[in-house]
This record gives C-alpha cells, sequence and structure tokens, in this order.
C-alpha cells in the first residue's frame, strides 16, 4: 500500500545462511522489592512484580528454537543451508507456540528447547511475512508447559515497565529490563513495500537471538513479540531501541494461522506519499491527503482507474512523483496521511469494495475499487 520510510531496523533473528546468527538469552532478575528503575515508584501500578518476580514466573515459557534454513539458490550463487535461532514464547497447553516469522523463514526443519532442556521437533502451522509472525505447533506429550498470559498493547503507554526474555547471542534466556520508550512507530515487514504498524518501541535490551520473544508488562503480561532493533549504523548489538509487534496484533493473526496457516489481506496496489507543508513547493491541489505515486500495473487500484503520478520533481533533495490523485478518505473515513490510507484497507478484506474520495486535476471525485489479495514475494 504505502512505500516505507521510517526506520532502517535490522532483523534480530531467523537466518542469513551465508553467516548465521545465534538469537539466545540467559539471566536472572532485578532481586530489589522496588517495582522497576524508572516507573513510578511512588504511585506502582496495583499488583506490579518485580523483574525477579516477573523472570520466575515467565521464563518458563520462553523457549530457544532453532531452524534448519535452505536459502534459495540465484544466478549468482547456489543453494545454501544453514542455522538459524531465535526466541518463541507458549501460549497454549496444547502445544502453541508465538514466534517471529523471519525465524523460521525458509526451514526445512524446526527444533524447540524447553525451560527444562527437553527438546521437541515443531511444525510450522503458519507464517505471516506482513506482521513477521509466526505459529508453531509442539506434541505437548510429556511436556510441563507454561503458556504466558497475553496483556493488550492498546493500553500501553509511553514510560510504562518492561521486560524482555529471549535467547540474546545463543544465551539462554536472558532478562533485559527497560521502558516503552515510544509508541505508534511502523517497521518494514518481510513483505517490500509493506510495513507493520502501531509498533511499540522500548529500550530493554534486544540483541539478535531475542526475535520472537516477549516484551512483558510489570503484571507479567506479554504486550508485544519483540522483532527488530535499529542497527545504528551497522552494529549487530543493541543500541538501545528495539520494536515488537503488538500482541493486539498477533491475537487477530495467530488464530488465522491456526486456522488456514496464512492470513488474507487486503489490496489496493498504489505507493503514496504523505501530503503536508514538506510538499508546499509543489503547489499540490490539497493541503493534505495520501498523494498517490505509483500505480502497480493490473492491480485493484488499476482496474478501478486510479491514476500515478507521471512527473518526476525535486524537493529538498528528494524526487517526488506528482501528477497523480491524492486520496481524501476511504468509505468517508479522512485520509490525512499515507499510513491512514494503508490502516483503512487493512482493515478490509479481500473481495471488499471500497470507496476513495480523491482529486483528480484540482476536482474532487469518488473512485470504487474492489479489493483484492495482498500478493507475497
Amino acid at each position: 500500500m504505502n512505500q516505507i520510510t521510517h526506520f532502517v531496523a535490522a532483523l534480530v533473528g531467523g537466518a542469513v545462511v551465508a553467516a548465521i546468527l545465534l538469537l539466545t538469552g540467559a539471566g536472572g532478575g532485578d532481586d530489589t522489592k522496588t517495582v522497576f528503575a524508572g516507573s513510578d515508584l511512588a504511585n506502582p501500578k496495583e499488583g506490579a512484580l518485580t523483574p525477579r518476580e516477573i523472570y520466575k514466573r515467565d521464563a518458563p515459557g520462553v523457549v530457544f528454537i532453532t531452524a534448519d534454513v535452505t536459502q534459495a539458490a540465484s544466478p549468482f550463487a547456489p543453494e545454501q543451508r544453514g542455522q538459524a535461532t531465535g526466541s518463541g514464547f507458549v501460549i497454549g497447553k496444547g502445544g502453541s507456540i508465538v514466534t517471529n516469522a523471519h525465524v523460521v523463514e525458509g526451514a526445512r526443519s524446526v527444533s524447540v528447547r524447553f525451560g527444562d532442556s527437553r527438546i521437541k521437533r515443531a511444525r510450522v502451522a503458519g507464517r505471516d511475512p506482513s506482521t513477521d509472525l509466526a505459529l508453531l505447533l509442539v506434541d505437548p506429550d510429556g511436556l510441563d508447559l507454561h503458556p504466558l498470559e497475553l496483556g493488550a498493547s492498546k493500553g500501553v503507554q509511553v514510560g510504562d515497565p518492561t521486560v524482555a526474555i529471549g535467547n540474546p547471542f545463543g544465551l539462554d534466556r536472558t532478562l533485559t529490563t527497560g521502558v516503552v520508550s515510544a509508541l505508534q512507530r511502523e517497521i518494514p515487514s518481510l513483505q517490500p513495500g509493506f510495513s507493520i504498524s502501531n509498533v511499540i518501541q522500548t529500550d530493554a535490551a534486544i540483541n539478535p537471538g531475542n526475535s520472537g520473544g516477549p516484551l512483558i508488562d510489570a503484571l507479567g503480561r506479554v504486550i508485544g513479540v519483540n522483532s527488530q532493533i535499529e542497527t545504528g549504523g551497522g552494529s549487530r548489538g543493541n543500541v538501545g531501541i528495539g520494536f515488537a509487534v503488538p500482541i493486539d496484533t498477533a491475537k487477530e493473526v495467530i488464530p488465522q494461522l491456526r486456522k488456514n496457516g496464512a492470513v488474507q489481506r487486503a489490496y489496493l496496489g498504489v505507493s503514496t506519499r504523505t501530503v503536508d507543508d514538506s510538499l508546499d513547493g509543489l503547489n499540490l491541489a490539497s493541503p493534505d491527503g495520501a498523494l498517490v505515486e505509483t500505480v502497480q500495473p493490473d492491480s485493484p487500484a488499476d482496474r478501478a482507474g486510479l491514476r500515478g503520478g507521471s512527473d518526476l520533481q525535486e524537493l529538498g533533495g528528494d524526487t517526488v512523483r506528482v501528477g497523480g490523485d491524492i486520496i481524501k478518505s476511504v468509505d468517508g473515513k479522512k485520509v490525512r496521511t499515507n499510513d491512514d490510507v494503508t490502516r483503512l484497507i487493512g482493515d478490509r478484506r479481500p473481495g471488499d469494495r471500497v470507496r476513495l474520495e480523491v482529486i483528480r486535476d484540482g476536482t474532487r471525485r469518488t473512485v470504487s475499487v474492489k479489493l483484492g489479495r495482498r500478493p507475497t514475494f
């Protein structure tokens, strides 16, 4: 839907077959009785736990994932095989485990090691590259599973204490602490041109190997799935900026992965750019909205007649494709940014018909589009 212009982030798990990343964790916790450094100690949240208590309660539900992976051959390189490792966490007594999609991307086989050192083969029940989430299933026979309690990411606020438990750099079940440092972030998904929205940013240390592990609140509940880190100019290690896919997103995705093995998403087929005062020099026909820069050939947008830009203009060192439609609303809901287009289309299903109000050549008009299914790449 929209081009990604936000963060240059690095996946913190999964396989780069030519150079395998080790992704694991081990650890203890804070043995003081204060709640968290950085939290409101004068008015701690009722029932808040210390990091030590959270670790004792939740670490048994965090697992170490090993995937034997294959990197597809290219015209310039043969097929390569290797091993990727990452984290995950148990969400049900039946053997359901959540992790990142990139941890098991290209996996020929997957094994899971539990806190008591038992190892089980796992089946990838489904992957969703659009949210970087995956569901694994293991046979629960003989296992003492410890499902983690799922919280809600909707009520999370900047400054809330956080704990991450995972397996960074092969160090089994490591705990780190921090706070929610920002909300409503957007990071690249595994599908080029698409992004993951409403992401939680935290300064709890997240490193290669934490991928797929839980981000936990002060009550010991999972509020996110650790996925990416800001690289800080190429460093593999933590620079204090990590990103977690919100657990509310996982709650929507996991049942679909369990049932269908994949998630079907609506697809419009445009790349857009937010119209704001940074584009004032282009004399566009609207001060806000989403400027359609390109329309994918034979996409729903193309078939409906949406128009992309045809004229490249330089503005402040940036190249902007102008002359296309400016989307003002989707089914009557105002569009102020390109993120609004992504969100409003993402709320629909393939086959739904939506009405887009656009400005074309200075004139408002309505375009009806039958949405398709987001392609896989």
